[in-house]
């Protein structure tokens, strides 16, 4: 069954050239023209991946981003009419995986969604074995990271930086690197990296192994278990 897209948008005649462009694809589509009625859709229907736009009626697209991280890791991109670097790196520390800003032509929508889906679908046809650094384990099969058995609850672009790091314990990895990892398709800057291990590491002092992830002045960042 081909991917359902939910679309949250509060501009009609937007809303609906996405959807026909999202259809043109093959994919299954859900709408939502404001954030109450987003996350009821949400709850419903379980969409593969969420366009969000940010400024909407009511419930605005950071908060929905927010409640809908609290529950799980559905991948979301943002649409937003604001171009400031800033609030896009709110909505990427808030878990969000990739961004459009407005205007943006359809098809360049497309591609980050079937973008930011092939990220997904690899990282859940991954079969080797789960990686270890001290009491943290990535299970890319089941696209979990547990420390001592209780699951991080990351989401999938957190996932991919630290799997990309588990991979090469104690090896310092550069910003460039990262980003090349974990968003491949995307234009994001290299400070996303910065905003979402920020997330891992709050996630990582949660589960009490706040030593394993370590910033490298100059470099970037490693993964490696303490002495």
């Amino acid at each position: 069954m081909s991917a359902l897209i939910l679309i949250v948008e509060d501009e009609p005649q937007l809303a609906e050239v996405l959807e026909a462009y999202a259809r043109q694809e093959g994919y299954r589509t859900e709408r939502a023209a404001d954030g109450h009625a987003a996350l009821r859709v949400y709850r419903a229907a379980h969409p593969d991946l969420i366009l969000l736009d940010i400024m909407l009626p009511g419930r605005g697209g950071l908060d929905v981003l927010k409640t809908v991280r609290q529950g799980g890791s559905t991948p979301v991109i943002l649409v937003t009419a604001r171009a400031e670097e800033t609030d896009r790196i709110v909505g990427l520390e808030l878990g969000a995986d990739d961004y459009v800003v407005k205007p943006f032509r359809p098809r360049e929508v497309m591609a980050r969604v079937k973008a930011v889906l092939r990220r997904v679908g690899a990282a859940l046809d991954d079969t080797e074995r789960p990686l270890r650094v001290g009491p943290l384990e990535v299970d890319r099969r089941a696209v979990l990271a547990r420390v001592n058995g209780q699951a991080l609850g990351l989401t999938p672009a957190e996932f991919r930086l630290l799997a990309h790091l588990a991979q090469v314990p104690g090896r310092a990895f550069t910003r460039e690197e990262l980003l090349a990892a974990a968003l491949p398709d995307s234009d994001a800057l290299e400070r996303v990296v910065d905003a979402h291990l920020a997330s891992v590491r709050r996630k990582l002092d949660a589960a009490r192994a706040g030593g394993l992830l370590h910033t490298v002045r100059g470099v970037g960042y490693r993964l490696e278990a303490p002495a």
